[in-house]
């Protein structure tokens, strides 16, 4: 019983660290962009910050553990919020704005994986002592979380950062049908992740959108 215990304790202090920085990264990241093309709502809201708790949603934090506990994560914050009519020019503005958090987990991937390379090249990870183990287990979830917590915000699904994308690049009048998806995204989205699980012989659309070319390019950051 106790081992099963600590057994989570480690997991958690190992998987809470990266996955708060990764949400918080990435909603901060909106917010910059949303300011930088002229919309000071977010800022004015706190949200321009790097301190998670200005960012965090306890139902979408939760789930991001649950899932990232069996090897996905999953999850979300709490929206960025923009006012389009502040934008410089609205539609383009919210392509890059929804853009900003799925490339800044990339590019926080890449600052990770480059200082853990860095870290071993140097012979930091020599050796067997039980802070080095710690050290390097939160700098690989790091990577990881970053890299799928980046393609999972690509799938075109409202809420998601790739229905802002896909949003801005339809004609106005079939961007307007496409966001009627709004009320029902939340439920098609947990319904894609869980029901493969459930249902035999459903297709995983999320292993094909997020967990496979996530896998791809961990195999390039973390090639050791």
């Amino acid at each position: 019983m106790m081992g099963g215990i600590t057994d989570f304790l480690v997991k958690v202090v190992i998987l809470a660290p990266p996955i708060l920085m990764a949400l918080t990264v990435h909603e901060a990241s909106h917010a910059l962009v949303s300011w930088l093309r002229g919309d000071s709502t977010a800022k004015l809201r706190g949200r321009l910050s790097l301190n998670p708790l200005r960012h965090l949603d306890p139902a979408g934090t939760l789930v991001f553990f649950i899932t990232a506990w069996f090897g996905a994560g999953f999850g979300w914050a709490k929206p960025v919020p923009v006012d389009g009519r502040r934008l410089k020019n609205p539609r383009r503005d919210m392509i890059w704005i929804s853009a900003a958090g799925p490339v800044s987990n990339i590019l926080f991937a890449i600052i990770i994986a480059v200082v853990l390379y860095f870290l071993v090249s140097a012979g930091i990870f020599a050796g067997y002592a039980d802070w080095k183990w710690f050290l390097a287990q939160m700098f690989l979830t790091g990577v990881t979380v970053n890299v799928i917590l980046a393609f999972f915000n690509l799938i075109p699904l409202p809420p998601l950062d790739g229905s802002g994308i896909l949003t801005g690049l339809l004609s106005p009048r079939a961007a307007m049908r496409y966001q009627e998806l709004s009320r029902y995204g939340f439920m098609i989205l947990l319904a894609l992740i869980f029901l493969p699980r459930w249902v035999p012989g459903m297709p995983d659309i999320i292993s094909y959108l997020v967990l496979y070319p996530a896998h791809s390019v961990l195999n390039l950051l973390l090639p050791y």
